[in-house]
């Protein structure tokens, strides 16, 4: 991968999208990376990851304008397409994202953080969707997330008049779970990861697919997705493990993804 470097740490692995000359802008190169980097997580040892971008201003600043320039509606489409596929694909992974925003998130950036199941920020994160600026819809999802996570009103607020919004703003809204520091951000995102990973890694698949599926749908359908998850950790040894310790009051084993 030219664009994305990928560790794995302990239980949990961190991304980082490495184009720091471009303010880690998504070029086509990098979109590939990042579904090749989703190619290769081992969900047998990896129970969380965290997605950030190299140097200290920015996270990912867009979609890269060099590239899109000179699209043809086709090729926009196409475009645009093999953004949501990735973005969405990120957006179901069985484990839980964070998105360590560690400076501009903007456009498709902006976008990147939103498909993660949580938005830590640092202090000099700055969030826009500014593309009808540019004469373009948002097209990884911008139209469509923004304004589940913080609203109708105030996500066409953003997208209708570009406005970009710093990291204090982004969290009175709902956009991000907290702001830290720049120096503290992958700390802060690390150790969230690590309390991640301490718990039994198929409920926590199971509670994020049903919170992700129960709200594509009403709340009768919901909750008998939840019904049936919940259901199928009675399965596994995991459970077994964390019961029987509970009720012999005393710490469970050490959860083994079974």
């Amino acid at each position: 991968m030219s664009f994305v470097r990928y560790e794995q740490k302990e239980q949990y692995a961190v991304a980082t999208i490495d184009r720091e000359k471009a303010l880690n802008a998504l070029n086509s190169q990098v979109l590939e990376d990042l579904n090749t980097m989703l190619d290769g997580i081992n969900f047998d040892e990896v129970r969380a990851l965290i997605i950030t971008g190299a140097g200290q201003k920015s996270f990912v600043a867009g979609a890269d304008i060099g590239e899109m320039s000179g699209l043809s509606k086709a090729e926009g489409e196409a475009f645009g397409k093999r953004g949501n596929e990735i973005f969405r694909r990120i957006e179901t992974l069985p484990i839980p994202v964070i998105a360590a925003v560690n400076g501009f998130a903007l456009g498709g950036g902006c976008e990147l953080s939103m498909c993660c199941d949580i938005r830590l920020a640092a202090e000099n994160a700055k969030f826009a969707q500014p593309e009808v600026g540019l004469g373009i819809t948002p097209g990884f999802g911008g139209t469509q997330r923004l304004v589940r996570l913080i609203g109708v009103g105030k996500a066409k607020e953003m997208l209708y008049t570009c406005a970009q919004i710093d990291a204090q703003e982004a969290y009175r809204i709902g956009l991000v779970n907290a702001v830290y520091p720049a120096e503290e951000l992958m700390d802060a995102a690390e150790k969230m990861a690590k309390r991640i990973a301490r718990n039994a890694p198929i409920a926590v698949r199971a509670t994020k697919k049903a919170a992700n599926d129960g709200l594509q749908t009403d709340m009768d359908a919901a909750v008998a997705i939840e019904s049936s998850l919940f259901g199928s950790c009675f399965e596994t040894e995991d459970q077994k493990n964390a019961m029987g310790a509970f009720l012999e009051k005393r710490r469970p084993d050490p959860f083994v993804n079974r």
